[in-house]
């Protein structure tokens, strides 16, 4: 089975629509594939009404989260989240303000750039999200695409929207051990995403990642296209060492990121310890 469980749609700041996820999922000879926006929910529905015969959905987000660096300070974790309830409490206070604070965020970022000339339009920006859609600094970037400042999202980070630049605005995370305790309270299954990819910024260290699986950490994104082969043979170390969960993704964004469906993928056990572990909700397969 050829698995990836890490994907980005139009319900954050991927290009395809949730049906068109499923859609090249299934071209591109997946048997199953996850459906990770940031913080929301939203594309699920959608998702799950286009789902191609056969092909298996994973329901799931991606949170952006607050944690220790096993340094002495703090760094932003991704927590990929999956098969969990969506309408726990906690998990729609929790998805309704990091959606809220994002919003903030990203209007700060382009009034900012739009002082100094940019052709960027903060109430445009916002306006063309639906609520209950992520929003972020590739809304941004995309703005500089279609207004022919840069060639591609990549570059608008480069030049524009990196947190070194000016325009950046830091961001409000929850702490990761209180995201954990929530998705575990509504049934579902953690795995630390993209941990140790330094050239993204400060990562965590392996004494971390024992932390946080003492407090139900349920896996790590090991087989991921931000990581070497030294940072892959570490974490599948730590997943044996552990017993976490060791899955593998693209981290696909459409053509927002350079990365192919199936990129990189999980292995059919890991799948099943995840559904095994999971009481929110079940994986979906198309009929």
């Amino acid at each position: 089975m050829r698995i990836d469980l890490h994907t980005h749609t139009t319900a954050s700041d991927g290009t395809d629509t949730p049906a068109e996820l499923v859609a090249n999922a299934a071209a591109a000879d997946l048997d199953a594939v996850a459906i990770t926006d940031h913080d929301t929910t939203s594309g699920w529905v959608e998702a799950v009404a286009a789902l191609p015969p056969g092909l298996r959905l994973v329901r799931g987000a991606e949170l952006s989260c607050r944690s220790p660096d096993g340094r002495g300070g703090h760094c932003t974790v991704h927590l990929l989240a999956y098969l969990y309830d969506p309408r726990a409490e906690a998990v729609v206070a929790q998805h309704a303000e990091a959606r809220a604070q994002r919003r903030t965020r990203l209007a700060t970022m382009a009034e900012r750039m739009a002082a100094d000339g940019f052709p960027v339009s903060a109430d445009e920006l916002l306006a063309s999200l639906p609520e209950d859609s992520t929003a972020g600094r590739p809304h941004i970037a995309m703005a500089l695409v279609r207004a022919g400042l840069v060639s591609t999202v990549d570059e608008a980070f480069a030049r524009f929207l990196n947190d070194r630049g000016r325009y950046y605005v830091p961001s409000s995370r929850s702490p990761v051990e209180a995201s954990i305790e929530t998705i575990a309270g509504a049934g579902g299954v953690t795995v630390l995403a993209h941990a140790f990819a330094h050239h993204r910024g400060t990562t965590v260290t392996a004494e971390v990642i024992k932390e946080l699986a003492g407090l139900g950490l349920g896996g790590v994104e090991v087989d991921h296209p931000d990581h070497d082969d030294e940072a892959r043979a570490r974490l599948r170390g730590l997943a044996d060492d552990l017993g976490l969960i060791a899955t593998g993704s693209s981290d696909y964004h459409g053509t927002n990121k350079v990365l192919r469906l199936g990129q990189e993928t999980t292995a059919p056990a890991m799948l099943d310890a995840i559904a095994e572990r999971a009481t929110g909700v079940e994986i979906v397969v198309g009929s």
